[in-house]
């Protein structure tokens, strides 16, 4: 069961840090400046990380294991972060930015996963995008 939730409870408290930090990036800055910082700081603790957990690991042999996806997650990576804090410059409030980005993408996600995956499309899941959108709808209201 642990190794089943670990993960998901790592996404929700890395995701809870990522908001308050991507908040407090400073107005003064050049969002594309402030990445450029990120992803060095990100890439000296990955190649950390990936040290102290894989002893005596040759990180060029597992570069070569590589195939596209890495680089296009490197580049959607830059939209998702751009994004958020392009939006609380914009004055998005924490409480509501990834609110309103974790439905969208949801809904999203359960259609790529349908069209794309052939993941089934319940009536359980049909309901859930519903209640997304009615939700947006009243988190939205003034």
């Amino acid at each position: 069961m642990f190794s089943y939730t670990w993960p998901i409870i790592l996404v929700v408290l890395s995701n809870i840090v990522y908001q308050i930090f991507a908040k407090e990036v400073t107005p003064k800055i050049n969002v594309f400046a402030s990445l450029t910082i990120t992803y060095f700081v990100a890439c000296l603790f990955s190649g950390i990380l990936f040290f102290l957990t894989n002893k005596n690991g040759n990180i060029i042999s597992e570069i070569a294991k590589t195939n596209w996806a890495p680089i296009a997650l490197g580049i959607s990576i830059i939209g998702l972060e751009a994004g958020f804090i392009f939006a609380y410059k914009a004055g998005w409030q924490v409480s509501t930015a990834s609110i309103v980005q974790s439905s969208l993408l949801a809904v999203a996600l359960l259609v790529v996963g349908f069209l794309v995956y052939k993941e089934a499309l319940s009536w359980n899941k049909l309901v859930g995008v519903a209640v997304c959108l009615t939700g947006l709808i009243f988190i939205n209201l003034k």
